[in-house]
């Protein structure tokens, strides 16, 4: 049975899977990164994962994969497949690509930046299916961007497209790691939340979830941090609409699983900033949770395969379906013109 490799690497654990022609997980995996034992074993350790993903197609479907797509986090330089830089990682200039195509024995790799690859999944076969334009918001450890136009993800003239965490929403606010201050992930992300809840509650091991359930018992405290958080999140989202035109804002991540908690004050406070000549998009939740990632790896995977030569007589430039893990297909028939090129950090 023809199936290519899919792995999502992050900062502490990695998702794997086998996908089908048809677009069917046959097999799915997960292991730890173990980032503690440096760079070189984190490489290693893909390494293997990725060989051991070759042997269990070779014995359970009678053939090797015949490509394989991984996403990461950091900088990554797709075109040339090496991943540049990764802090939560602690690696450089790793050719992860060609390095993956030696360990599987030659079969083409993808490489693709994580958030990207998973608003190629959310667009192809997700929450964004159907949009022709629309725009990916994790709301995690930060908080980065895809913008999806047409099947494929807009990356930009220098790969930084999407970057919406790093849009100034609050001049003179809290520092930020990219130099600027008052940035939009420092205010708003589910790492915002978790700091600004553990000092206003006092309780330095709360964390976004606790804020939320406290704004659903009625806490002002909460209700406070949560407002100022969504607040700060519809400037930036504003921000965007008004330069992209979405149909669709998908947000996902971590402060995402709130739910209406989350999204029924974020789509009022959007509502409220857009003025006459905009359209005020549909803000819904991704759809893939944390398989996204791994989903878009074996998407990247498949386009590897469909840009080779057809062996049939009959050419097919369909992207196939995927069966997600709660076994919903979804279908997808656009075709992806996607380039991949330079990404940059979340």
């Amino acid at each position: 049975m023809r199936h290519v490799i899919a792995l999502d690497v992050g900062g502490t654990g990695m998702k794997a899977a086998l996908v089908g022609a048809d677009g069917t997980l046959l097999h799915e995996a997960r292991r730890p990164t173990r980032r503690d034992r440096g760079a070189d074993a984190v490489v290693e350790s893909i390494l293997d994962f990725a060989a051991d993903l070759r042997a269990h197609g070779i014995a359970n479907h009678g053939e090797p994969a015949a490509a394989a797509g991984v996403a990461v986090p950091g900088i990554v330089d797709a075109d040339r497949g090496i991943a540049v830089y990764a802090a939560n990682l602690g690696w450089s200039d790793v050719p992860l690509r060609d390095l993956l195509s030696t360990r599987l024995e030659g079969v083409p790799v993808a490489l693709g930046h994580d958030v990207r690859t998973g608003g190629l999944a959310e667009g192809r076969i997700g929450a964004g299916k159907g949009a022709d334009r629309f725009l990916f918001v994790p709301l995690g450890t930060g908080i980065a961007g895809a913008i999806g136009i047409g099947g494929a993800i807009e990356p930009g003239a220098h790969g930084s497209a999407g970057e919406i965490g790093h849009i100034v929403v609050r001049p003179g606010g809290p520092p930020c790691g990219c130099g600027q201050r008052g940035c939009l992930e420092r205010l708003a992300s589910a790492s915002a939340v978790s700091k600004a809840w553990a000092e206003a509650s006092g309780d330095p091991e709360a964390d976004a979830a606790d804020c939320a359930k406290a704004v659903e018992s009625g806490d002002p405290r909460a209700q406070q941090v949560w407002r100022n958080a969504v607040d700060a999140l519809a400037d930036g989202l504003l921000t965007a609409l008004t330069l992209l035109d979405p149909q669709t804002l998908i947000i996902g991540g971590g402060l995402a699983e709130a739910g209406e908690t989350l999204f029924t004050p974020l789509r009022a406070a959007v509502a409220a900033r857009v003025v006459q000549f905009q359209t005020l998009p549909e803000i819904v939740p991704a759809a893939l949770g944390d398989t996204a990632g791994c989903l878009g790896a074996g998407l990247l995977a498949w386009d590897l395969v469909d840009e080779e030569p057809s062996k049939d007589t009959t050419p097919d430039n369909s992207t196939p379906d995927i069966t997600t893990p709660d076994n919903t297909t979804r279908n997808n028939t656009t075709p992806d013109n996607t380039t991949h090129p330079t990404e940059v950090p979340t």
